[in-house]
C-alpha cells in the first residue's frame, strides 16, 4: 500500500526533471468573466418552478441537476442562492436511484450544507457500499442499475462521492475502500493507462479516473506515518511500500498530455470530462505540473478561448458545448467546463518543500495535506496544495505558493558550494516577494537543525537578519487559535522586511524532542471515526492551532487563486541611476530602520513598468543625507519604524534638496508611531518656516490630474487591526476611506509628502496582521500618483 504522499516525491522526481514548455497566460479576469458567463446560463436554463435543469437521460433521473448545482456551488454560488436553494430543496425531496446520480448527490449535499445534510449524505453511502459488486470479475467496482460488468466510470464517481462524503463527517467501511483499491489496481493496463473496463485501450478521461481513485481508495484505508500505542505517540513510522499503481498512470498521462484532446479517445470525444479528470488529478497529485505541462493554466487557456468570433479574435463563451455523447447537452458540457475553472483555480496555501537526501523531506506523507484540510474548515474556504522541488524549481515556481514548509532529519543542503549557492539565492528570492518560510527539524533532527542554521547564514549574510527566539507577546501565538501554556514550544524567527518571515521548530528538547508538528498533523486526518487518549489529543489540537496560526500570521488569511499569480516574477531593471533614458528613485539611509522594507521601492518601480509603461531602475543602495549624490534623483523614498534623530548637517542638505527641485515620498512602516514622531519633528526642524498639513481630498495629486488615478472618487482601502485581549485571535478591518497624506508644499508645489499610514510594507507584498495601512494595489495607486506628481513639477 502506498499512501498519496509516497506518489508525490515519485511525481515531482519525474515532473521536476524537465522545465515546462508552455505557461499558458490566461488572466483572472477572463477566467471570472468565463464562470460569470456560464453561472448566468445555467441558472437560465433552470425550471424556477421544479428548481431541477432537463435530464439528458430519462433512466438517470436527477443527474443533470445535481451536476448542475455542483457546477455552481463550485464557482461561488453559495447555498443561499436562491437557484441553489430550488436546487437543494428538490434534492432532499428526491431519492435518486443510479450510480452516478447517487454520486452527484452526494457530492452537491457535502459542498453546500454536510452538517444539514449528513444524513442524507450517510443515508447514500449506505447506498454506495451496498450497491458495491462484491463478487466476479468486476469485484469492488460500480455499474448501471441492473448490470453486473462494472465500469470505470461508474466506479469513479462512487469514489469521489465516497471521499467527499468521509471530510464531511460520514462512517465509509475499510471493507468499500479494500475492494475498490484491488479493482482499480487489478484492471490498470501494463503501459500504466486505464480503459473504460479492463483490458480496454488506455484513454486520457480513465486514466485520470484510476489515478485519483486508486489515490481516494488507498487513503481510505492506509495507516499513518505516526501512531499511538499504549497512549504514546511514535512519529516517523514508514510503512512498507507498495506497488506504484499511480506513478505509472501519472507517467503515461505526461506522456500523452493534452488539454484539446482526451489522449487515447478517436476524435474529440470526452474532452470536457477528461479535462474534469485533469483537475482531479493535479489536485490529489498536489502537483502543478503534469509531465512539462502548467496543467490548469493551459486547460483554461483552452476553455476561456474556447470560441473565435468572425475575425479570428478569442470570446470569453457564454457556454460550452462539445463533440459526442452527453457532451452535445450544454448543460452538462458548461458544467463539466465551471468544475475545473472553479475547483483548478483554488489558492494555494502552501507548498511542501522537496529536497535531497531521498524522502527526508517526506517523513510524514500526509501533514501538510491534513493541515491544509483544517485550515479550509476553520476559513471556510477551498484551497489546495502543492509539492516543490528545491533543487528544480525556479524562483517563479516558488512564489506559486505563500508558504514553503521545510522539513527533515538529515542535512538537507546540496552537498557541492555551487548548488548550495543557488539555493540560498532562491529562498532569499523567493523571501524578497513578500512570501513566507516555516521551517521544521523532524524526527530528531539534529542534522537538520546544523544545516538550515547555516543555510539561513547564507540566505541572509546582513547581520540584522538573524535566527532569534519568539517572545511571549509575537503575534503568531494567537493569529487565529490560542494555545494552552502547557503545550507552547519554542519557535525561532528571522525579522525581514515588515514582519517575521522564517519561522523555525528546532527539535525540543534537543537531547529528546517531542512529537514534532509534522508528526501530530500527520495524526490529525478527520473522517475516520478514531479516538485519541486526552493528553495526546491535546497535543494533536495545540499543533493544529499553532499551524493555522502560523499561516494565518503569513497570508493575514487572504489567499490568492492560482490564475491571479503571474506564471514569471517581474524583473526589474538594473541597480545603477547612470543608465540614460531610465527614471531613477533612491531611497534615503537614516537611523529609524530605514531598512525594514528593503524590496519596497523595487515593487514600486515595477509596477511604474507594468502600469505607466515607464523606464526604470530602482537604486537598491540606500543613499546618504550628505552624499552629493542625493541631487541626482527628482525623487527619493524614505520610510522607517522606530524613533530617529537627523544630524543639523543631514537636514541642511535635505532641505536644499527639496529646494532645489527634489521631492521625498515618505511613511510610516505599519503606521508606527515613534516614526511618526520623530518625521514630524524633524520636518519641522528642516523647514522651521513650513508646516506639514494634511492634503485635501481633491489635491491635484490626489486625482487624474497628472495621468494617475482619481483617489478622490475611488477612494482606497485600508487596514486596521482590531483590538483584542490576548487571548483572542487577531483581526484586521478592511475599510474604504480616503488616503490621508500630510505634506510640505514649497511655493506652489509640493516637496515632501509623508503617510503616517503603512505604504511600504504593502509594496513589499507582506501581509501583515498588525500593519495598519493601505493594502498593496492602493498602496502602489497612491505612490504612483506621488510620483507622476514629481515627475511633471
Amino acid at each position: 500500500m502506498k499512501p498519496l504522499a509516497i506518489r508525490l516525491m515519485a511525481a515531482a522526481m519525474l515532473v521536476g526533471s524537465i522545465a515546462p514548455v508552455l505557461r499558458a497566460e490566461i488572466t483572472a479576469g477572463r477566467i471570472r468573466s468565463a464562470l460569470a458567463n456560464g453561472t448566468s446560463y445555467l441558472k437560465r436554463k433552470q425550471d424556477q418552478k421544479t428548481g431541477t435543469w432537463s435530464d439528458y437521460n430519462p433512466s438517470q433521473t436527477g443527474g443533470v441537476t445535481c451536476l448542475c448545482t455542483l457546477a455552481l456551488l463550485h464557482a461561488g454560488a453559495g447555498p443561499e442562492d436562491e437557484h441553489v436553494r430550488r436546487a437543494l430543496d428538490w434534492l432532499r425531496s428526491n431519492r435518486l436511484k443510479t450510480t452516478y446520480t447517487v454520486s452527484l448527490q452526494t457530492m452537491v449535499f457535502s459542498k453546500a450544507e454536510p452538517t444539514k445534510d449528513l444524513l442524507l449524505i450517510q443515508r447514500n453511502v449506505q447506498w454506495l457500499e451496498r450497491n458495491q459488486i462484491l463478487s466476479g470479475p468486476r469485484k469492488g467496482a460500480w455499474a448501471y442499475p441492473g448490470r453486473a460488468n462494472g465500469d470505470n466510470s461508474n466506479s469513479q464517481f462512487a469514489l469521489l462521492a465516497l471521499d467527499e462524503a468521509q471530510r464531511a463527517g460520514a462512517q465509509i467501511r475499510g471493507k468499500t475502500w479494500r475492494l475498490a483499491e484491488a479493482y482499480w489496481k487489478d484492471c490498470q493496463n501494463p503501459d500504466g493507462s486505464w480503459g473504460y473496463m479492463k483490458k480496454h485501450r488506455g484513454t486520457g478521461s480513465m486514466t485520470c479516473a484510476g489515478i485519483a481513485s486508486t489515490i481516494i481508495a488507498e487513503n481510505g484505508i492506509s495507516q499513518p506515518d505516526a501512531v499511538v500505542a499504549d497512549g504514546r505517540i511514535q512519529c516517523c513510522r514508514r510503512p512498507e511500500a507498495g506497488d506504484d499503481a499511480v506513478q505509472k498512470g501519472f507517467s503515461w498521462l505526461a506522456r500523452n498530455f493534452s488539454v484539446t484532446r482526451n489522449p487515447g479517445q478517436e476524435g474529440d470525444l470526452w474532452a470536457l470530462y477528461y479535462l474534469y479528470g485533469v483537475e482531479r488529478v493535479g489536485r490529489l497529485t498536489a502537483e502543478r505540473f503534469i509531465g512539462r505541462h502548467d496543467w490548469y493554466r493551459e486547460g483554461a487557456d483552452h476553455l476561456v478561448n474556447w470560441n473565435r468570433g468572425a475575425s479570428g479574435q478569442a470570446l470569453v463563451p457564454d457556454y460550452w458545448v462539445g463533440r459526442g455523447y452527453v457532451e452535445k447537452n450544454p448543460l452538462i458540457a458548461t458544467s463539466l467546463a465551471m468544475l475545473f475553472l472553479s475547483k483548478g483555480r483554488r489558492p494555494v496555501l502552501l507548498a511542501k518543500a522537496q529536497h535531497q537526501p531521498g524522502d527526508d523531506w517526506n517523513q510524514h506523507r500526509h501533514d501538510v495535506a491534513n493541515l491544509t484540510r483544517y485550515v479550509e474548515s476553520k476559513w471556510r474556504r477551498d484551497m489546495t496544495w502543492q509539492v516543490v522541488d528545491l533543487d528544480l524549481a525556479t524562483i517563479d515556481d516558488l512564489i506559486q505558493s505563500p508558504v514553503i514548509y521545510f522539513s527533515g532529519s538529515r542535512s538537507p543542503l546540496p552537498r557541492d558550494e555551487a548548488g548550495r549557492r543557488r539555493l540560498a539565492r532562491k529562498l532569499r528570492g523567493y523571501l524578497d516577494r513578500g512570501k513566507f518560510l516555516v521551517a521544521e527539524a523532524t524526527c530528531g533532527g539534529k542534522a537538520f537543525d546544523t544545516a538550515f542554521r547555516d543555510l539561513m547564514h547564507q540566505v541572509f549574510p546582513e547581520r540584522e537578519y538573524r535566527l532569534r527566539p519568539l517572545d511571549a507577546a509575537h503575534p503568531i501565538w494567537r493569529a487565529e487559535e490560542p494555545i494552552k501554556p502547557e503545550q507552547l514550544r519554542p519557535l525561532w524567527g528571522i525579522d525581514f522586511g515588515c514582519r517575521t518571515s522564517v519561522v523555525y521548530a528546532p527539535p525540543d528538547p534537543p537531547e529528546s524532542p517531542r512529537p514534532s508538528l509534522s508528526c501530530l498533523w500527520e495524526l490529525s486526518r478527520p473522517g475516520r471515526g478514531v479516538e485519541y487518549p486526552k493528553s495526546v489529543q491535546a497535543q494533536i489540537n495545540a499543533a493544529r492551532s499553532l499551524g493555522i496560526n502560523i499561516l494565518a500570521y503569513a497570508t493575514n488569511r487572504e489567499l490568492q487563486y492560482k490564475d491571479e499569480i503571474p506564471a514569471s516574477v517581474a524583473v526589474s531593471g538594473q541597480t545603477t541611476s547612470t543608465q540614460r533614458g531610465r527614471l531613477a528613485v533612491a531611497r534615503l539611509r537614516h537611523p529609524g530602520g530605514c531598512n525594514a522594507a528593503p524590496r519596497a521601492l523595487v515593487h514600486l518601480l515595477e509596477k511604474a513598468e507594468s502600469e505607466l509603461k515607464l523606464r526604470t531602475v530602482a537604486e537598491e543602495r540606500l543613499i546618504n543625507l550628505t552624499d552629493d549624490a542625493l541631487f541626482d534623483y527628482h525623487l527619493v523614498v524614505m520610510h522607517g519604524r522606530t524613533a530617529f534623530h537627523l544630524t543639523r548637517a543631514e537636514r541642511k542638505q535635505l532641505r536644499r534638496y527639496v529646494e532645489r527641485g527634489g521631492m521625498v515620498l515618505a511613511d510610516s512602516i505599519c503606521a508606527s508611531k515613534a516614526f511618526t514622531k520623530s518625521f514630524r519633528r524633524e520636518m519641522a526642524a528642516a523647514f522651521p518656516d513650513k508646516q506639514l498639513v494634511r492634503l485635501a481630498p481633491n489635491d491635484p495629486l490626489l486625482t487624474r490630474a497628472y495621468g494617475g488615478y482619481d483617489l478622490e472618487k475611488e477612494k482606497v482601502t485600508r487596514y486596521d487591526p482590531q483590538a483584542t485581549d490576548r487571548k483572542g485571535p487577531i483581526r484586521s478591518k478592511k475599510q474604504k476611506v480616503a488616503p490621508l497624506l500630510e505634506g510640505i508644499k514649497l511655493g506652489d508645489r509640493w516637496g515632501v509628502i509623508f503617510s503616517p499610514y503603512d505604504i511600504s510594507c504593502a509594496l513589499e507584498k507582506h501581509n501583515s496582521l498588525e500593519c495598519q495601512g493601505y493594502t498593496h494595489d492602493d498602496a502602489a495607486r497612491i505612490a504612483l500618483n506621488v510620483l507622476l506628481y514629481s515627475l511633471q513639477q
